[in-house]
């Protein structure tokens, strides 16, 4: 063997077979993707994957992400958590821990080459049956960990990505191979660079699980007040506590993080059920309209209807070239 060859810090594979192996394994997810997707979208194409495409970069598109593990395939995105920016393309994967309002925007995607992208659920007990049968220890310390980052893909696990996402033409093996290949994807992220951060899904003692447990009341209460006294007393965390660990795994406050919720319930109101923004802004909890407005431009950068009726626009637009 040429001594000259550099060798992957990984299993000793040499550096060029590494490489090989990732840009075969894009090229094929990226196929795969466009063929269960024939126009821009998403479905459901197993129980828990979504796949997605694109063709075009398109405006912000503020949502709720679950637990979830992202791959792109083809083309970039940049993801806001409050104050925090990731950006990620096909060389990197990654992963939601928590339930968390997200601003994402879709970089590079063209009619020709356009974006397309995989999700992939978490399941908390999956995760803490996978990490129990593999020896992983809980970890200890109770360190505030965010609960979002992004991490290089490594090949092989973009290889279990892509023969998960074969199953999709597969659907009589999937029923048996899909929860297999699901647990091995686990497994390699409990091995990567952001195991502690998976790992704290299945914690049941860390404030990370705290702090899923208030994310989970004020998604259910977004439009009730905020009572952290109480949310904080519950969780047996200081009100200062709460709030840093809120912050350190949210990158916003308790009030940023309900607001935000309100704002997008708003949006889906105004647009999915015809409703005026008065009536959303009191739907979601909001006392005063003129308050209600103001907060609403300053995220989404348009008064509520004027918002509104450019969405319907781009919508209608987007049915009639397809």
């Amino acid at each position: 063997m040429n001594s000259a060859i550099s060798i992957h810090a990984n299993g000793g594979e040499p550096a060029a077979l590494t490489a090989a192996r990732l840009d075969a394994g894009q090229q094929e997810l990226a196929a795969r993707i466009q063929h269960a997707l024939r126009g821009d979208g998403s479905v459901e194409a197993l129980p828990g994957l979504l796949l997605h495409r694109s063709s075009a970069p398109g405006e912000p598109l503020h949502s709720v992400y679950d637990p979830r593990f992202c791959v792109i395939a083809q083309g970039s995105k940049e993801v806001f958590l409050g104050s925090e920016h990731y950006l990620y393309d096909a060389a990197r994967y990654l992963i939601v821990t928590a339930d968390l309002p997200i601003v994402s925007h879709v970089l590079e995607a063209s009619p020709a080459c356009p974006y397309l992208s995989l999700s992939l659920k978490l399941d908390p007990a999956l995760v803490s049956s996978v990490m129990m049968e593999a020896g992983n220890a809980a970890l200890q310390q109770r360190a505030s960990v965010r609960a979002v980052n992004v991490s290089a893909l490594d090949a092989d696990l973009l290889d279990a990505v892509v023969r998960l996402v074969r199953l999709v033409d597969a659907p009589a093996e999937a029923r048996f191979m899909a929860p297999l290949i699901t647990r091995e994807l686990v497994y390699r992220l409990l091995h990567g660079e952001q195991r502690d951060r998976l790992r704290y899904i299945a914690v049941q003692n860390g404030h990370v699980h705290h702090i899923a447990r208030a994310i989970e009341w004020f998604r259910r209460e977004f439009d009730q007040p905020l009572p952290i006294e109480r949310v904080a007393q519950e969780l047996g965390m200081s009100v200062s506590s709460f709030h840093h660990h809120f912050k350190a795994a949210t990158a916003m406050s308790p009030l940023q993080f309900q607001k935000r919720l309100r704002l997008q319930e708003a949006r889906r109101l105004m647009v999915g059920e015809a409703l005026d923004a008065t009536s959303a802004a009191y739907r979601v909890g909001y006392s005063d309209a003129s308050h209600f407005s103001r907060e609403y431009k300053s995220l989404f950068g348009a008064p509520p209807m004027r918002d509104v009726q450019r969405l319907r626009e781009a919508a209608l637009t987007a049915d009639i070239s397809h």
